[in-house]
């Protein structure tokens, strides 16, 4: 028994430290939260920065979207979560007036949410479907075994979805926090990182100033009722820097033009097609998935 406790510690010990690797880029998101850029672009203010969703330090597969949900906050109803439907951390849960007066504790808390995302109450709506592609891999969001993540260009949950927001406040954000990818992975196991939709491959492009390879892939045009319907196209490429900071290995990117959760007429043998594409090029690249556990 006393050597199952000791174990327990050890681990628990292992997993805040690497967790709180991550201390830098979330104190940085804090201290940014009520700059006028996220005012201006109506950054929920009581809801905490999302470093990730998913545990970053062990995942090594990542996909990459644009901003987290409003949904991740509040319900339908715009009510804050609370109880057992609570996805992250505010004002609120924490006790805080401000985020000015958050400490180290708070910071572990916020972050074993971020951690725990996947084991607690994630809006599956989106994730489940991302996961068919992600899976491919060999990881899953869902798979504690084999974890992967999702991260995002702009960690601030906004009122209004991103499509809303006007190009002034889109830039805004961009401006504001667009070097907090480059903090993250630079503290990450992220080997591949899969980009979701022509929206954040264009957005990401701009961020690192790396210009993906576009090829078009004829198995996933999305077919219309009149016309040639609409064309698929894949990118990839590698990075071994993000807005100035150097990573600590190369990281394949990934990407695909339509975004599986909001392109009109996304079929599954389209998505099946991106999936098995996804599969081939990560192991083409970096061997079978239990090699990217090493």
């Amino acid at each position: 028994m006393q050597q199952l406790n000791l174990l327990a510690e050890s681990t628990m010990d292992g997993m805040l430290s690497r967790q709180r690797s991550l201390f830098p880029a979330l104190v940085t998101l804090l201290d940014r939260i009520d700059a006028e850029p996220a005012r201006a672009a109506d950054v929920i203010p009581w809801g905490c920065p999302v470093p990730a969703f998913g545990d970053p330090t062990v995942s090594p597969v990542a996909t990459l979207g644009l901003n987290p949900s409003n949904r991740e906050f509040v319900d339908d109803r715009g009510r804050e979560l609370a109880g057992d439907a609570r996805r992250f951390h505010t004002l609120r849960s924490l006790g805080l007036d401000a985020w000015d007066d958050a400490d180290g504790e708070h910071l572990d808390q916020i972050l074993a949410a971020c951690r725990d995302y996947f084991a607690g109450n994630p809006y599956d709506r989106w994730f489940r479907r991302l996961d068919t592609v992600v899976s491919a891999t060999g990881y899953s969001f869902y798979n504690p075994a084999a974890p992967a993540c999702h991260l995002d260009l702009i960690p601030y949950a906004t009122a209004q979805k991103w499509t809303a927001l006007s190009s002034r406040q889109r830039e805004g954000l961009l401006r504001l926090a667009g070097d907090t990818l480059g903090l993250l992975l630079r503290r990450s196991a992220v080997r591949v990182l899969i980009l979701n939709g022509q929206s954040v491959i264009s957005r990401f492009q701009e961020a690192t100033g790396v210009e993906l390879e576009r090829v078009e892939m004829s198995e996933w045009a999305l077919p219309r009722q009149s016309g040639d319907g609409v064309a698929g196209f894949s990118y990839r490429g590698t990075i071994d820097a993000v807005a100035g900071f150097p990573l600590p290995h190369e990281v394949l990117v990934l990407g695909f033009n339509h975004n599986l959760q909001s392109s009109y007429g996304v079929t599954g043998e389209v998505i099946g097609a991106i999936r098995r594409w996804v599969g081939e090029m990560t192991i083409e690249a970096l061997g079978p998935a239990t090699s990217l556990l090493a």
